[in-house]
C-alpha cells in the first residue's frame, strides 16, 4: 500500500470573470486538495479578487463545472483559507 505525506499548498490565481473556467480552477483544485487531506489555501490576486464579490461569483459559470458561487460554498465548508 502506498503512503503519501500530506502537503501544505498555496493555490495562486489572477484569472477573473473574463475567463470563468480558468478562474474557477483555483477553487476547484483547492477543494479537491482539501478533500484529499491536504492543507490548501487560496491566494487570489489582480482580477481574481473581484470573484469574492457575491454578484460576480454568482455570474461566473465555468464550462463543465458548477457555478463559482456553489464551488465557493464548498470552499467555505471545507474551511479552505482565502487570502484576499
Amino acid at each position: 500500500m502506498l503512503s503519501f505525506a500530506m502537503s501544505r499548498i498555496l493555490v495562486k490565481s489572477a484569472w477573473g470573470s473574463d475567463d470563468p473556467t480558468t478562474a474557477a480552477f483555483a477553487f476547484l483544485h483547492a477543494n479537491a486538495l482539501a478533500e484529499a487531506g491536504h492543507e490548501a489555501q487560496i491566494f487570489p490576486l489582480g482580477e481574481a479578487v473581484a470573484l469574492m464579490r457575491a454578484p460576480v461569483a454568482q455570474a461566473v459559470v465555468p464550462v463543465g463545472w458548477p457555478p463559482l458561487a456553489e464551488t465557493l460554498r464548498a470552499t467555505v465548508k471545507l474551511r479552505v483559507p482565502i487570502h484576499v
